[in-house]
């Protein structure tokens, strides 16, 4: 087994004072993160007076959690393929084998090309073939296919949800992957939407700028988002752009479309990859530099339930809206409430300036299930201030109903952007020079959820005054509480379950996870 695979060794383990309690109440097992060590089993420490507490009531729950998962893309297949076969085994052993390392159960993948595909692709790039007789995956068999084979040998069961970024352009009005042109104005837009995210909102402690509560783009200090756009396929007077559809909406098109998705999902079965879920667009509010597609809602609803709904029911596959990328439940409810797409929308897909809508979609369907699609893909920097805003995120979502968790890029080579010039993070990095390769501050932060929390865990409505923590309780009776502190002062807090309780620190500058 990699050394970096059991980095929570014994040489890491803290031997502190045992916890005491005045009651049967007990800590199993507890996990920490710092800056400088990840995923250490601690031993917890039990102040005399606590000052803070978490009350924990396993009768007081809210959604039923399905799991966890990453994304699979041809960037991330690129980096890991140099590293030998039993390396990544041992890799896709410590993401997917059930129980044993961050135990994702959850996948996503693009339909077609998407920002950290190598190239512009679709699977038929033939003008006007609307009986789809050129429709292929013979690509994705050599650039995605085997990254997930390798995880289906760990875990037989995944989740496959796929969605694209973009049509075969022979089907939108622009003829264009990208929705935009890369020009200077558009960069010089860029860094000023950035500049007026720290205004918005100011930085937290420690930190220099700070983070649009819409944008989610830094302009400065150890989250600055890094992108310098890349020659595209998009001629400045043919750009896509918010606010239009850019899809071609003739029958023919949408019909072919639909079909498209069919096709897709056929020939991954065939492959041994039984795709369950899809979603219509990636951001379909979104016009970027790379494979994009903008969509009205009225036109998505169109396409929805006319046509993508009616021919996914075909193959038992679930449709879900999404994903959602804006802060207006309205886009949302134009689906959800229209009597034909209603009757094929399971559930629905939030990222980026989408978990702002998430409230109310949360509050007025109850019957919808929700999914976080996409975690926010950092600047390529992988830090430890990175993984605490992925922990904010995470809080943001569970707090608000999702059932269903996604990171976006599984595997990356260091330093290295997209083909269209963005820097990510990832769970994973690769150096091509020497093929070594570590996981990141990112990929325990996640592993702090998804290692404990099960499967059909209950989401837990905690109470107390100490706001920094998650709860769940397992279908096995267990507890877990996701305990962060991102302040400099330690936090001793009491933890309290019924007429139980005992005290605990939380270090400062840590996350912590604690089974009881």
């Amino acid at each position: 087994m990699n050394s970096r695979i059991l980095s929570v060794g014994v040489s890491g383990l803290l031997v502190l004072t045992s916890c005491q309690t005045n009651s049967k109440m007990s800590i199993k097992e507890m996990v920490q993160s710092s800056r400088d060590n990840y995923y250490q089993t601690v031993q917890p420490v039990a102040p005399t007076q606590a000052d803070q507490t978490i009350a924990i009531d396993v009768n007081a729950t809210a959604q039923t959690v399905k799991g966890f998962g990453t994304c699979f893309n041809e960037l991330g297949w690129a980096s890991l393929k140099i590293l030998p076969e039993q390396t990544l085994k041992e890799i896709f052993a410590e993401l997917y084998e059930p129980g044993k390392g961050a135990n994702f159960n959850r996948a996503r993948m693009s339909i077609g090309a998407n920002d950290f595909s190598l190239d512009y692709y679709s699977c038929d790039d033939t003008n006007n073939d609307f009986e789809l007789k050129d429709f292929s995956i013979e690509r994705d068999k050599e650039t995605l296919i085997p990254m997930m084979k390798y995880a289906l040998s760990a875990n037989p069961d995944i989740y496959w949800f796929a969605s694209p970024w973009c049509p075969p352009r022979w089907m939108k009005r622009t003829k264009h992957y990208a929705e935009r042109a890369v020009t200077q104005q558009m960069i010089d837009r860029m860094k000023q939407a950035a500049d007026n995210a720290n205004k918005k909102r100011g930085p937290k402690p420690g930190e220099e700028g700070g983070v649009s509560a819409t944008s989610g783009f830094f302009s400065d200090g150890p989250l600055a988002f890094r992108m310098v756009p890349q020659q595209n396929d998009a001629k400045p007077n043919e750009e896509g752009s918010e606010g239009q559809t850019s899809f071609n909406m003739k029958p023919e098109y949408l019909d072919a479309y639909a079909r498209y998705f069919g096709k897709f999902a056929d020939a991954y079965k065939a492959e041994g990859i039984d795709i369950k879920m899809v979603m219509p667009q990636n951001e379909p509010n979104s016009a970027q530099p790379y494979p994009s597609c903008c969509w009205l809602s009225r036109d998505l609803n169109i396409f929805v339930g006319q046509y993508l709904g009616p021919e996914m029911a075909k193959r038992g596959v679930d449709v879900y809206f999404g994903t959602c990328e804006r802060p207006d439940p309205a886009k949302i409810d134009t689906l959800l409430q229209d009597p034909e797409s209603s009757k094929y929308v399971k559930g629905v897909g939030f990222q980026w300036a989408g978990k702002e809508a998430l409230p109310t979609i949360y509050k007025n369907y109850s019957g919808i299930d929700l999914v976080e699609s996409e975690q926010e893909c950092g600047n390529g920097k992988n830090n430890w201030e990175g993984a605490m805003y992925s922990w904010d995120l995470q809080r943001e979502y569970f707090d608000n109903g999702v059932t269903q968790y996604y990171y976006w890029n599984t595997s990356l080579f260091y330093e290295r952007p997209s083909r269209w010039g963005w820097f990510q993070n990832s769970l994973i990095t690769v150096n091509e020079e020497d093929k070594t390769w570590t996981f990141t501050p990112e990929y325990y932060e996640l592993k702090h959820l998804s290692h404990f929390v099960m499967t059909g865990a209950k989401k837990l409505v905690l109470g107390g005054s100490y706001n920094e923590a998650l709860g769940f309780v397992n279908p096995d009776g267990s507890i877990v509480l996701i305990i962060g502190n991102q302040t400099d002062v330690d936090a001793n807090i009491v933890l309290q379950l019924g007429n139980e309780s005992l005290n605990v620190t939380i270090p400062a500058g840590t996350l912590n996870t604690i089974v009881l």
